[in-house]
């Protein structure tokens, strides 16, 4: 098999005569510009190594939006995992409520007054501040406080937190009559 490649090609009728021909004349006029540059001191524009640039500038960028795209679903990865555990914190240290339970203690969530029924023990333990209610599925959960913390880092959202009562001034002249939690207008 004697010849170049594109004799080769050509024989075969794989490429088109007039386009081995154009191909040809441009490296033909490419060639004889790079050189009147070099004598004529001017810089020499290599297409070549301008087509190499774009492709390495363009394999960077692809590069960089890559990494952006792992770390985004990295971190999503990780806020999923972090919603696990918050869930399972709740499920498993949950304060079960008894079925006998009759007194209402009413809470603030997302803007709207909630109501809740609980036994004396828990509502005086809610009143301290020793118990917090989850909130998960839009159903409401008790759950001691230092799990609620823990959730709380993690997810401040899922944790509603009731005040403890503060002390009362001893300037205040009514620090004596306090209003019960229970009281309904």
């Amino acid at each position: 098999m004697a010849g170049s490649l594109k004799d080769q090609l050509l024989n075969i009728g794989l490429v088109d005569q007039k386009k081995a021909k154009k191909a040809d004349s441009d490296k033909k006029k490419q060639k004889k510009q790079a050189n009147k540059a070099r004598k004529s001191g001017q810089a020499v524009i290599d297409e070549q190594a301008i087509k190499q640039q774009a492709l390495e500038q363009q394999r960077k960028e692809k590069q960089e939006r890559d990494r952006l795209l792992n770390l985004q679903r990295d971190e999503e990865r990780q806020n999923r995992e972090i919603e696990a555990q918050c869930r399972q914190m709740i499920m498993q240290q949950q304060i079960n409520i008894p079925d006998n339970a009759e007194l209402t203690y009413n809470f603030v969530y997302d803007k709207k007054v909630k109501t809740m029924y609980v036994t004396s023990d828990l509502q005086t333990q809610l009143i301290r501040g020793q118990v917090a209610i989850a909130t998960l599925d839009e159903k409401f959960y008790l759950i001691p406080d230092k799990f609620a913390e823990k959730i709380e880092q993690r997810i401040p959202d899922y944790v509603i937190r009731v005040k403890p009562e503060e002390e009362p001034d001893e300037d205040d002249p009514y620090a004596d009559y306090k209003i019960p939690d229970d009281l309904m207008w």
